[in-house]
C-alpha cells in the first residue's frame, strides 16, 4: 500500500475507533434512539446534493430498505444503548469486532458458505474472549449490556450481508437513502419512548453537538467514503485487515478522554476478539488470492 493510502486509512481506523468513546459524551445529553435520529438524518441532509432522491433499480429498493432499518435500528440504536448503559466503553469496543465471526455465522445459514476448520477454531476463540470480558466486575452484574453489545455485532454483520446486494449502488444513493430511511422509524420510535425531542435539543451543549456532527459527518460521511476511494485502488481483502486497529486506537482514545484503564479480562479477552477478527481476515485473504 502506497504510504499516503496507508496514512488514509490509519486515519480513518482512528475516526472509527473514536466514534465510540464520543458518542458515549454525546448520550450524556441526548438519549441513544434520539442520538441515533440526529446521526442518520444529518447523514442524509450530507449526502442530498449528491444523490438527489435517485433511486437504485426496482429490484434493489427492498434490499435497500432493509439495509437502512438494520444500520438505522439494529446496529446504531443497540450500539448506544449499550454505551448508555454501560460506565465502560472499551467492551463496547472489543466487543464490535464479533462482527466478524458473526458474519462468517450468517453466510454459513443464510448463504450456505463453507467455513473452514481455522475458522471455527477462530471464531470459538472470539467468543471465549467475550465471555471473558464478562466477567470483569464492573459489567458482571449487567447481563443484557453484553446482549446489546452482541447484538449490534450481529445488525452490522447482517447489514454487511445486505451490502453485498448494494455493492452496485452508487455510494452517494446508497448513503443518503440509508440516512433518510433510517431517521423517519427512529424518529418516531424517540418520540414514542423518550418524549418531545425538544427537551433535550434544547439543553444541547457544545460537547453534546460535537459528539453528533462527529459521528455523523466525520466518521459516517468522511470515514465511509475515504474507504470507498481504497476500494478503488485496493481489493476489499487487503483493506479488511485494518478494520482490527479501530478498537486499539478506541481503547486509546477512551483512556484519554475518561482515563478509563483496562482490566485484566478485558486484556486477555481483548487479544482474543481482535486478534481472532485479523487472523479471520487474513484466512479470507488467502482463500481469495
Amino acid at each position: 500500500m502506497q504510504p499516503k493510502h496507508l496514512a488514509l486509512v490509519l486515519l480513518i481506523m482512528v475516526l472509527y475507533g473514536s466514534s465510540y468513546p464520543i458518542g458515549k459524551l454525546g448520550i450524556d445529553t441526548i438519549p441513544p434512539l434520539l442520538f441515533t435520529a440526529l446521526r442518520v438524518g444529518l447523514i442524509f441532509l450530507a449526502f442530498l446534493p449528491f444523490f438527489r432522491f435517485r433511486l437504485p433499480e426496482k429490484k434493489l429498493i427492498k434490499p435497500l430498505v432493509a439495509f437502512s432499518l438494520i444500520m438505522g435500528i439494529g446496529t446504531y440504536a443497540i450500539l448506544y444503548f449499550a454505551l448508555e448503559r454501560l460506565t465502560i466503553v472499551a467492551p463496547v469496543i472489543i466487543g464490535s469486532q464479533t462482527a466478524i465471526p458473526m458474519g462468517l455465522l450468517l453466510s454459513l445459514v443464510v448463504l450456505n458458505e463453507k467455513v473452514s476448520f481455522k475458522k471455527w477454531i477462530l471464531i470459538i476463540l472470539s467468543f471465549v474472549g467475550i465471555i471473558i470480558i464478562a466477567y470483569d466486575p464492573r459489567i458482571v452484574d449487567d447481563k443484557f449490556a453484553l446482549l446489546l453489545i452482541l447484538g449490534t455485532s450481529f445488525f452490522f454483520a447482517l447489514a454487511n450481508m445486505m451490502a453485498r446486494v448494494l455493492k452496485n449502488v452508487d455510494t452517494a444513493v446508497l448513503n443518503g437513502w440509508h440516512g433518510l430511511i433510517s431517521f423517519i422509524p427512529v424518529m418516531l420510535l424517540s418520540v414514542f419512548f423518550e418524549g418531545n425531542p425538544m427537551n433535550y435539543l434544547t439543553q444541547i451543549d457544545g460537547v453534546t453537538l460535537f459528539a453528533v456532527l462527529h459521528t455523523a459527518l466525520i466518521v459516517s460521511v468522511i470515514g465511509h467514503a475515504g474507504m470507498f476511494y481504497l476500494y478503488k485502488f485496493y481489493p476489499v481483502t487487503n483493506v479488511l485487515p485494518f478494520y482490527s486497529l479501530f478498537p486499539i486506537f478506541g481503547i486509546a482514545l477512551t483512556y484519554l478522554i475518561f482515563n478509563e484503564t483496562l482490566s485484566i479480562y478485558e486484556v486477555v479477552g481483548g487479544i482474543l476478539v481482535i486478534g481472532s477478527a485479523y487472523l479471520i481476515h487474513l484466512e479470507n485473504k488467502k482463500e481469495l488470492n
